[in-house]
């Protein structure tokens, strides 16, 4: 487990900085703090997952990440830069699909692509659409529309268009909620060798320890506003659910990550009992 506030000293290794943030939201005249001095550095290329439970404030994080929201104070940095809103060096795929309904899954892809600012021919661009959609394993499925596939295949479809980006940086929230079990094993699987070979650097937020475990190199667990622990993962990737289960290394962590889950839980529900 590491210290709960890393140092910001030394900048030159890290894709992501989060320094001091803290953010509140403000209705009727009266404010929540959803963050307090949260601090984060993310290597290139690491897959970082932020593990907590409803409104601890991991999504608030991701948006201010994603540069939908800003910082009340402190701030975020990628490659040095300190982020002031939406941009094409970072690509999100959130719960819901948020697919064009009028588009083919092709057509969804190519609208990605078309976002990533790049000098493409047309030939160039549909090669590249073509080049994902294959990838997430849609192909024979790319001249339908939203309507005509089921939640797994629209969810491939949004990570699909999401990597078409080639943004270096990824953010994914909870993206798999609302998926059936074993369907979302695919699919974290999936993401988890995509993001590999294309070297994303990632944050991923869910509340599902296993899915934690199995994709992340580092796990940030909030407690409502704060981190309270992160841990790292020295499984070797790449993971494979069942042959991960039982071992000693993932049994341990999983042991640290549902104590530090559920007491923070425990705490949480005690202190609004005092209230």
């Amino acid at each position: 487990m590491a210290e709960l506030k890393e140092t910001t000293e030394d900048t030159q290794d890290y894709k992501i900085e989060i320094r001091d943030v803290f953010f509140d939201y403000v209705q009727n005249k009266s404010k929540y703090e959803a963050l307090k001095e949260i601090n984060l550095n993310v290597k290139e290329g690491e897959f970082i997952c932020i593990l907590g439970s409803s409104g601890c404030g991991k999504s608030t994080l991701l948006s201010l990440l994603g540069g939908l929201n800003k910082p009340r104070s402190g701030e975020i940095r990628i490659d040095g830069k300190k982020i002031k809103g939406p941009g094409t060096d970072r690509a999100i795929v959130f719960q819901q699909y948020s697919l064009f309904p009028w588009l083919t899954v092709k057509g969804n892809v190519l609208f990605g692509i078309k976002q990533s600012g790049k000098k493409l021919s047309r030939k160039e661009r549909n090669a590249l659409a073509e080049k994902y959609v294959e990838n997430v394993g849609l192909s024979g499925a790319k001249d339908r529309y939203p309507s005509q596939l089921s939640g797994g295949m629209k969810q491939r479809v949004a990570v699909a268009r999401a990597l078409a980006l080639e943004s270096d940086v990824l953010l994914l929230d909870e993206p798999f909620g609302a998926i059936d079990p074993k369907l979302r094993l695919e699919l974290q699987e999936l993401v988890s060798k995509l993001c590999t070979q294309h070297k994303k650097t990632v944050v991923f937020i869910t509340h599902d320890v296993d899915e934690a475990i199995l994709l992340a190199d580092r796990i940030v667990v909030m407690e409502p506003g704060r981190i309270r622990s992160i841990h790292e993962v020295k499984l070797p990737h790449p993971r494979v659910r069942e042959e991960l289960v039982g071992t000693t290394e993932y049994e341990k962590l999983h042991r640290q990550l549902i104590m530090a889950f559920y007491d923070q839980v425990a705490e949480r529900i005690d202190a609004e009992v005092a209230l």
